[in-house]
Formats: structure tokens, sequence, C-alpha cells
């Protein structure tokens, strides 16, 4: 692979909006006013935010009616977050990183 696909796939996760979408996902599928409405940010900064995950398929939406609701790659980035949460705990010198609780998370 290019070091400019890392850099891409890299950028999606370093974005602290897509993070919050990343994150909320996380516990469950939602539209996009489900997702403003809880990250308290403009639809258009949302939808543009969900464009680049879906461009590198970190996210996938599925049609329900007239609203597309959005959730993560089950495939390839639900295992790629569980190995970093793992890994956060086992090896971050920072505590912090592998508790729900940190200040320095957010």
């Amino acid at each position: 692979m290019k070091s400019n696909t890392y850099h891409i796939f890299f950028s999606n996760l370093s974005n602290p909006l897509r993070i919050s979408i990343i994150t909320s996902l996380k516990e469950k599928e939602k539209n996009v006013t489900e997702l403003v409405k809880e990250l308290k940010v403009e639809q258009s900064k949302v939808s543009h935010a969900l464009k680049s995950l879906r461009d590198c398929r970190i996210v996938e939406a599925k049609q329900k009616g007239k609203e597309r609701i959005y959730f993560l790659n089950k495939k390839t980035i639900v295992p790629l977050l569980s190995l970093i949460d793992k890994h956060a705990k086992n090896f971050c010198e920072c505590k912090c990183c592998a508790s729900k609780t940190c200040k320095k998370r957010k």
C-alpha cells in the first residue's frame, strides 16, 4: 500500500469530530439527526465528516425509508477499535488511555 493510503486512513482517525462519530456509532447505528443532537454539531459538519468516513469505508450506510442509517464497518473497523482498546489497556504508558473516565481522552 502507498503511504498516501495510510495518511488518508489515519487522518480520518485523527479528526476529533470523526472520532466522536465513530465512538457514537460504536454504541449503536444512528441517522444524521441523532448524531447532530448527540454531538451538538451543525448538520453540514456531521454530513461532511460522514462523507470522509464513508469514502474510506470506515462508516457504511443503509437506506431505511427516507433516512440513511450509519454504522461502523463490522468487518474491519469494529475489530480494529477492539484491538486499539486492548493495546491501550495493555501497553500505553498513560494508564489514562484505557480508562473510560480519563479527562485527557476528550
